[in-house]
């Protein structure tokens, strides 16, 4: 996809921008869902061409990857690639904005606090989470 501008909050709204990416990203990072009926069973109910689209687009801007499941051949297991867990930054501030101006979302009180106190090792962690797997 050809870049609007060279401008780079233009460049992350052009991979990322739309209102279901950062959702599929959200659930491979925070909730380990990694399949395509796990990543339909969130709360937001996307649509399932919706959903094959942005695991598309999200896989050739580079952000996730599918690989065949172990057990079963037919069904595929999306990850983030390294792309993808750098966004992790990017979600976490989404987080604190969030509690911050809203409540009442359903961010577990622990890890919002950790968010916004101890960033940098919530990162360290995540990040040895996600790419033991």
């Amino acid at each position: 996809m050809p870049r609007r501008s060279d401008c780079p909050i233009s460049y992350i709204l052009d991979l990322v921008g739309d209102k279901w990416s950062l959702l599929i990203l959200r659930d491979l990072m925070f909730f380990g869902k990694n399949t395509y009926s796990g990543l339909l069973a969130s709360d937001e109910k996307m649509a399932t061409n919706i959903l094959s689209n942005r695991l598309e687009r999200l896989e050739q801007d580079q952000l996730i990857t599918k690989q065949p499941d172990e057990k079963d051949k037919r069904k595929k297991v999306y990850s983030l690639t390294q792309a993808g867990i750098d966004m992790m930054p990017v979600l976490l501030e989404m987080i604190v904005w969030s509690t911050k101006y809203e409540p009442e979302t359903n961010t577990h009180p622990e890890f919002a606090e950790r968010a916004k106190n101890d960033r940098e090792n919530l990162v360290r962690d995540m990040r040895a989470m996600l790419e033991s797997k």
